[in-house]
């Protein structure tokens, strides 16, 4: 008698951000995070009337140098937990900094260099989306 081996069993993530409210929170802890830090060209796209988005909120910024990616990276994640006790599901692009993606389900903070951010231009590819440009606090 031929056994099948038994595939292994895939663990998904429990969704930690259940309500628009929720999103909205986290949002703004991020853009303040950001602020905190002095991130540059702070911008929130909203998909949540998107159909078929990966996320309510992308929140985009920049900075000059891989420190200053670092310290508002760092910044982000200080405030969300502060404030909302939530850890980011995934970070990706520590290593080299050059694009520092901080994702909390339903809400994505992405920290570029600047050459990267005009290169990729995030903003460009959900031009559908309603684009909010946060003013500076500084």
């Amino acid at each position: 008698m031929i056994q099948k081996k038994k595939s292994p069993v895939r663990k998904v993530a429990k969704k930690s951000v259940v309500n628009n409210n929720d999103s909205e929170i986290i949002r703004d802890n991020i853009v303040e995070g950001m602020q905190e830090k002095k991130a540059k060209e702070i911008v929130c796209i909203d998909l949540r009337n998107i159909k078929n988005s990966v996320a309510d909120f992308f929140i985009v910024c920049h900075a000059d140098s891989k420190t200053h990616i670092e310290a508002i990276a760092k910044s982000i994640e200080e405030y969300v937990f502060k404030t909302q006790g939530e850890s980011p599901l995934h970070i990706e692009g520590k290593t080299n900094s050059e694009w520092i993606l901080i994702d909390y389900f339903n809400v994505v903070a992405h920290i570029f260099k600047q050459e990267q951010r005009q290169y990729y231009g995030i903003e460009r590819l959900w031009a559908d989306a309603e684009i909010q440009r946060i003013a500076s606090n500084y």
